[in-house]
């Protein structure tokens, strides 16, 4: 299989409403910025992200956030985005909090097929 596109349009054109997006990248360093544009500028709405953070502002996940594409964010920090602290704060967005390490194994046990696992943080 060939997954090779060339051009981002190309790439984000199976992207539906209400779909969950995986964003790489730790914090704005390594994000998929040309694919967050494209969504961002796509009309793309009620999505679901994972990624440790929802951007900046104006910048990465910023844009779906200041656009309100986002419908929920499962991440494990959301302090450095004032816009989307004031659509939490007025319960227009769900987070879902989970410790950095506990979202990567989420991360890691999900793509394996592992169903559940078991971190000491999560007991109790």
């Amino acid at each position: 299989m060939d997954k090779v596109v060339s051009t981002i349009q190309e790439a984000i054109a199976g992207v539906q409403d209400g779909m969950t997006i995986m964003f790489g990248g730790f914090g704005l360093c390594g994000i998929p910025e040309n694919s967050i544009l494209a969504l961002s500028q796509s009309g793309v709405k009620n999505i679901t992200c994972i990624s440790n953070n929802p951007g900046v502002d104006d910048f990465g996940l910023g844009l779906l956030v200041k656009n309100k594409q986002i419908k929920k964010m499962i991440a494990s920090y959301v302090g450095e985005n004032a816009t989307f602290e004031q659509q939490f704060l007025a319960g227009e967005v769900e987070v879902e909090f989970n410790p950095q390490g506990t979202l990567a194994e989420r991360i890691r046990a999900g793509g394996a097929g592992i169903p559940g696992f078991y971190t000491p943080t999560g007991v109790g």
